[in-house]
């Protein structure tokens, strides 16, 4: 099930700096973003193989994520804060705040193959 990472940030009087590294549970393969959003929502699927690292860098969404057995809303708005979602999470991003950009970190370079559009069946 996806899960909220902590980055570790430096913090002095000249402001943050937030660090991602060693704790990616992946080789990088893909870095894209999402901004400018208005109040649709994003994602909708799960993957065969990606697994994804989700941070708010500015602003902040909401992700609804399920593994078939339990589901979570997690908010992220905060940039030292990022959720590691997990191939068989079933995901959408929504509630995104006009100045939100939101970093993806990706296991696997975009495959179309690899998308599960249908969501997980209840019963």
């Amino acid at each position: 099930m996806a899960n909220i990472i902590d980055l570790k940030t430096f913090t002095d009087k000249r402001g943050n700096l937030t660090v991602i590294d060693k704790i990616v549970p992946f080789t990088i393969k893909r870095i894209f973003y999402i901004y400018g959003v208005d109040d649709s929502k994003r994602g909708g699927h799960r993957h065969h193989q990606t697994v994804q690292l989700a941070t708010c860098i500015q602003g902040s969404c909401k992700i609804f994520s399920t593994n078939g057995q339990t589901e979570m809303v997690y908010e992220l708005n905060h940039p030292n804060q990022a959720l590691l979602i997990e191939p068989k999470d079933w995901h959408t991003m929504y509630d995104f705040t006009p100045n939100c950009i939101l970093m993806v970190l990706a296991s696997e370079e975009f495959n179309e193959t690899d998308y599960i559009f249908e969501p997980y069946t209840k019963g």
